[in-house]
């Protein structure tokens, strides 16, 4: 009799980490203890091996790891080693999104978190911005207008977005910034995973940019209610937008189901 397989959730199925990864996770903490920041270098191998017992393969290991998590780059010759590194958001990003696309997320959980983040960033960010951030702002604008074609259109949505993560770079709360970031990182792998940018939109398009347009207006003015009406009010309007998106597109699935579905039958008739 077969052996019923070993759930997911049972103690069982939990592997047990590796002895690199128990050495990658106690330099992390060494790390953060002793306050080291970028630039500052990590004992060398030799070092880490007297420290953890451990043979040179399993240290090299544990530093790999650290490397791919984007902790420390690993330099060769005389002054090589080990060098910290100021990790960006893009490794943890990956990882979290490469999480989530195996459940099946859709643009409505997307902007259930969306409605509320994006409102209490833009709120953060009003005074904060350099005149060097409006003219990004004004210049990501400019070539928003200036998209045609399904190309184009595809690299807009990219743009519209680029300007909510101006705003989130500017935030001065570092969790909510990377919150925000992390959820315009999700609609952009939907974007390009579902093809939104294919039928065209104009009438989104056009409620982008203005209500692009007035935020950055509100923030001239330092106008805190005014930036949180105007960015509450267009997360509720590109949400419905993307409502109706997946819905068009769900439709477009049945019709495509369906056609094959036909072809599959006509050609089993046709080899009897």
């Amino acid at each position: 009799m077969a052996q019923a397989p070993i759930s997911t959730t049972s103690p069982a199925a939990k592997r047990r980490p590796k002895l690199a990864e128990l050495i990658s996770d106690d330099i992390k903490r060494w790390i953060a203890a002793e306050g080291l920041g970028e630039g500052a270098r990590l004992p060398n191998e030799r070092a880490l091996m007297e420290l953890y017992g451990s043979a040179k393969a399993t240290v090299r290991e544990a530093l790999k790891i650290l490397e791919v998590e984007g902790l420390i780059t690993l330099k060769t010759g005389p002054q090589g080693g080990a060098v910290i590194n100021q990790p960006g958001m893009e490794p943890a990003s990956r990882m979290l999104r490469n999480f989530l696309h195996f459940q099946q997320l859709d643009g409505k959980q997307v902007y259930q978190l969306r409605k509320l983040l994006e409102v209490e960033l833009a709120a953060s960010v009003v005074g904060r911005l350099t005149e060097d951030d409006f003219q990004q702002l004004e210049a990501n604008m400019a070539a928003c207008a200036c998209c045609g074609g399904e190309e184009d259109h595809r690299h807009q949505r990219f743009l519209e977005l680029e300007f909510h993560q101006l705003l989130a770079r500017a935030c001065p709360n570092p969790l909510l910034a990377f919150m925000c970031q992390f959820l315009n990182d999700m609609l952009r792998d939907l974007v390009v995973i579902k093809k939104a940018y294919v039928p065209e939109r104009k009438q989104f398009d056009h409620a982008n940019q203005d209500y692009h347009r007035q935020l950055v207006e509100a923030y001239r003015a330092e106008d805190t209610q005014r930036v949180r009406a105007i960015m509450a009010e267009h997360m509720m309007d590109a949400e419905h937008h993307m409502s109706a998106l997946e819905a068009e597109m769900a439709e477009q699935m049945l019709v495509s189901n369906d056609s094959l579905g036909t072809l599959i039958q006509r050609s089993k008739l046709h080899n009897l």
